[in-house]
């Protein structure tokens, strides 16, 4: 059926009229309409406050680049002619003289190890061959060969430019031997470490700034000023604090080997300071990650005493003295230290190399712990690697202390601390609850007649030793940590002390209140108006005898 005109009350009524809409109700004011209109021009004209655009012009750039190149799919590729308009719109600028040209990272990473490759000016030939004999170069890259039979290491390249940078170090340092410790990372830059002896008497002195008290040296004023402050003097302390336990000397325990770190192999090597028992024992009672910066404070409870050189130095004098291993008999003590053994019983503090060394198979290396030693001396509580009594003193600081004050207490003697000796076995350290301190395993075991055998040690993550034939080594890669198997709890502050005892001989008395005060003031009055009457009594009686005789 076909259907007349729509009547005015149906919803088809008026659709083919001209100038006639459903929504015609509905559109606001003209005025009103073009307000709306540039206030959202004026929105889209709001320019980025990164970029610096605006969505109006990008959008019109964009309709622009369509309507000009008219490519097909328009809706599914408008994402990326969004993208190429804004890439259009960052240019670099040039100068009209000279065209600024962009420094990739790569290219100043380049720049930096630039001088590593380089040779010195009149190196010849004849003179590299006669140093080469004599040079203490360690094979880096060997090294790094083993290691990577399991997995371990560096990059061939980072790897070779730390070779470089080791050997830049020996051409400026008069240094006997060297070897590349390890890499401890850091938050900011990461720490390439060295490890060096210096040649007999050629070390550097290190200038320490030690706190001394001058006594002494006063003027004639001065004198007479303190006799006067005496009298008002309140009670000294009779506190002493505990004597300081001195740091090993260089060469020595702790400090026998000298440590060079840089960021990155091209930039300068940089000494690190010796450690001291001091800061060895409370770097076992903080833990903080490195930044990076030598200069850094350490930040922590109980305070470190130094910054993040002295906290970095004592980390590897720990990380050295736990996971420096070999295989057993491949180091030896000398016939004659064995006969002259120490007094102290600190044991044996040298070794040498064993000429007549048998290397062991990967097999045996890997299957018993026991075939391998620590050639590192263990550091005690103490801080030190040889005891040392802290309150022993020379016969000249006895006799001072006895003219000063012949009854002082004499302190609890400490008990002497014994470490294991060198050349430990491996087997005998302690575990983590179930945890071995150590797990052997062959580099492979599918070709294992060409294995390495590897150590990795679970106290220190990241420490590693190999050993193949009468080769081994030992790195370190890691954040300079000692593995915990809680979380790190900081040490409490000591406890709050107690509050003077009370008494009254040290009570304040209270203030008398008004009618105290009047009650003592009539009671004085009295007391002297009775004291006068005493006296006038006394004269009077006085006359009377004086009018008798």
């Amino acid at each position: 059926r076909g259907h007349g005109p729509y009547q005015p009350h149906e919803p088809g009524y008026g659709l083919y009229q001209p100038g006639y809409s459903l929504y015609d109700d509905q559109i606001p004011d003209p005025n009103s309409r073009m307000l709306a209109i540039q206030n959202a021009k004026a929105y889209l004209l709001q320019s980025s406050t990164i970029s610096g655009l605006n969505l109006y012009d990008h959008l019109a750039n964009m309709l622009t680049k369509i309507l000009d190149e008219q490519p097909t799919n328009v809706v599914d590729i408008i994402e990326n002619i969004s993208k190429d308009v804004k890439w259009a719109q960052f240019r670099k600028k040039m100068d009209t003289l000279r065209d600024e040209h962009e420094i990739l990272p790569k290219f100043e990473a380049a720049e930096k190890r630039k001088a590593l490759f380089l040779k010195a000016n009149g190196e010849g030939d004849e003179e590299l061959e006669e140093e080469i004999g004599e040079m203490p170069l360690p094979n880096v890259m060997e090294t790094a060969f083993y290691f990577e039979q399991a997995g371990i290491g560096l990059s061939k390249d980072e790897s070779y430019h730390i070779f470089l940078a080791l050997k830049k170090l020996i051409s400026i340092q008069p240094i006997q031997t060297c070897r590349f410790w390890g890499k401890i990372l850091g938050l900011e830059m990461n720490y390439i470490i060295a490890e060096v002896q210096y040649h007999e008497g050629e070390e550097e002195e290190e200038t320490e700034e030690d706190e001394v008290i001058e006594e002494g040296g006063k003027g004639v004023g001065e004198d007479e000023d303190e006799d006067e402050e005496k009298e008002d003097e309140p009670p000294k302390s009779t506190y002493k604090p505990p004597p300081v336990v001195p740091k090993e000397e260089n060469g020595t325990g702790a400090n026998k080997f000298v440590y060079f770190v840089c960021n990155e192999p091209g930039k300068p090597w940089v000494k690190l300071p010796s450690v001291t028992p001091a800061q060895i024992v409370c770097a076992r009672k903080i833990k903080k990650f490195f930044t990076g910066r030598l200069d850094a404070p350490v930040v922590s409870f109980p305070p470190f005493p130094g910054n993040e050189a002295n906290y970095l130095r004592a980390q590897i004098a720990r990380i050295s003295a736990g996971t420096q291993i070999s295989p057993i008999g491949f180091y030896q003590f000398a016939e004659e230290e064995g006969e002259e053994e120490e007094e102290g019983g600190g044991g044996r503090e040298t070794y040498e190399e064993n000429p007549d060394f048998q290397p062991l198979s990967v097999a045996e290396l890997v299957d018993s712990l026991s075939t391998w030693v620590h050639h590192r001396q263990s550091i005690l509580k103490q801080g030190r690697c040889v005891w040392l009594n802290p309150f022993q003193k020379s016969e000249e600081e006895e006799e001072e202390e006895n003219e000063e004050d012949e009854k002082a207490e004499e302190p609890d003697e400490q008990q002497q601390e014994i470490g294991p000796p060198l050349l430990t076995p491996v087997s005998e350290d302690e575990g983590i609850q179930n945890i071995p301190a150590w797990t052997a395993q062959p580099s492979t075991n599918l070709i294992p007649q060409y294995a390495v055998a590897i150590l990795r040690s679970n106290r220190w993550p990241g420490a590693y030793a190999f050993a193949s034939g009468k080769k081994f080594d030992n790195i370190y890669f890691g954040w300079g940590h000692k593995y915990s198997p809680e979380n790190h709890a900081p040490a409490l502050p000591p406890p709050v002390q107690a509050e003077y005892p009370r008494g009254p001989e040290i009570t304040e008395t209270r203030d008398p209140t008004l009618e105290e005060e009047l009650a003592f003031k009539a009671a004085k009055e009295e007391a002297l108006a009775a004291a006068e009457e005493e006296e006038d009594e006394e004269d009077v009686e006085d006359d009377e005898e004086e009018d008798d005789d």
